[in-house]
């Protein structure tokens, strides 16, 4: 049976930016207290946690210090050292979630691949490459373009660079800077994500949401996905294969390709998983019956499952810096989001606007039966081009 008290049990968050700000901001009503460790002071999740410890991912002093002070470990940002995690943890007997295993499978994504291919779960051709011959070999066999990945580090794109031909290989490595991997291109109908989440014993996923990307940076979520039933449950079967894959409690996001078979069919090929609460999984806070953050505070203290219905169609617009250098934070005309009523805003806090930095993002909410995901989209698209951060 489980009692709350005050202070109530304590989570302890590898990274304080916006995904561990919105996990706080899940966790006080379940009575559940958060301290983060992150680098930067003043971080955005330091003005919703209880405390923040100022050191860097991989800092074993602190990350010592935060497991000290939590119940259980978690992290929002994969920069997270494994080795020092797992190494704290068999010290202190504060559990990790999820696992510091996933989270090394996780670092480097050829091994990510390779585990998952193993286990049955669809993924594009790829191989490991060392030099520009590989990659040439690569375009002879998948065709050009391919996709040339960073195994490891690398988010909103960087790190992934399109080869369009033979000629471009070396530069494309040289760029990359790091040991690389390669992938066929894939002809998506669309790209979609699944939301699923291991708890003790059970699992569960959100509906699935397409995935709107400019520049390989996503910009747009819109739920449900404008796909077929059958490819929203093979994306749902898909994620519950990769969940048995993971070690570990917690949410996970899961990105994936629907691709245009024979006929109406449509086959689902995995592009990459995130250890954590997920940008495309933001819509999950209004749109339905519980957020992916509580999802992950449940998950991770061992706690039942809420439910991941979905309580009307919604859109998020992510709000990207539109700003051609570092500048400091300030994001204007935002009164058309305020005087929207299915709209909601959501500002991370951070102190710098950097060239497409995501600094919050927008969700709209259909208010009827009648209000489709288009004219959502549109009203999304709408709000989010009303602001600025260029003064």
């Amino acid at each position: 049976m489980t009692t709350l008290e005050t202070p109530g049990p304590t989570l302890g968050v590898v990274g304080g930016g916006q995904l561990g700000r919105m996990l706080a901001e899940a966790a006080a009503p379940l009575g559940v207290e958060v301290v983060v460790l992150d680098p930067t002071p003043d971080c955005p999740a330091s003005l919703v946690a209880r405390a923040q410890i100022v050191a860097d991912f991989d800092d074993e002093g602190g990350i010592r210090e935060l497991a000290e002070r939590a119940d259980v470990l978690t992290f929002e940002i994969e920069l997270a050292d494994q080795a020092v995690l797992e190494r704290v943890s068999d010290d202190t007997g504060t559990p990790v979630h999820p696992k510091p295993s996933t989270l090394e499978t996780i670092h480097d994504k050829l091994v990510q691949k390779r585990e998952l291919e193993d286990a049955g779960v669809p993924v594009p051709p790829f191989r490991a490459v060392e030099d520009a011959d590989d990659v040439c070999g690569a375009i002879d066999d998948y065709g050009a373009p391919v996709m040339l990945k960073a195994r490891t580090g690398g988010y909103d794109g960087r790190g992934n660079v399109p080869v369009e031909s033979k000629d471009e290989a070396e530069e494309a490595l040289e760029s990359v800077a790091g040991p690389a991997m390669v992938e066929a291109f894939v002809e998506f109908e669309r790209e979609v994500s699944v939301i699923a989440t291991k708890g003790y014993g059970e699992t569960a996923t959100f509906p699935i949401g397409e995935n709107v990307h400019e520049e390989e940076i996503l910009r747009e979520t819109i739920v449900p996905a404008r796909s077929s039933d059958a490819a929203a449950e093979r994306a749902r079967e898909v994620a519950t294969d990769v969940l048995d894959v993971m070690d570990g409690r917690g949410v996970y996001g899961i990105e994936l390709f629907e691709v245009a078979g024979d006929g109406t069919e449509r086959e689902i090929l995995l592009n990459e998983i995130a250890p954590r609460p997920h940008n495309s999984g933001h819509w999950t806070i209004e749109g339905a019956h519980s957020s992916q953050f509580e999802q992950h505070v449940r998950a991770v203290l061992g706690w039942p499952l809420a439910a991941t219905d979905l309580r009307n169609p919604t859109v998020t617009a992510n709000l990207l810096a539109d700003v051609d250098q570092e500048r400091a934070a300030a994001l204007h005309n935002v009164e058309r989001i305020h005087e929207t009523p299915a709209a909601h805003l959501h500002w991370y806090g951070k102190r710098e606007a950097r060239p497409l930095r995501k600094m919050g993002h927008v969700t709209v909410c259909a208010r009827d039966d009648e209000t489709g995901v288009e004219e959502l989209l549109e009203t999304a698209r709408s709000l989010q081009e009303d602001v600025t951060f260029r003064s």
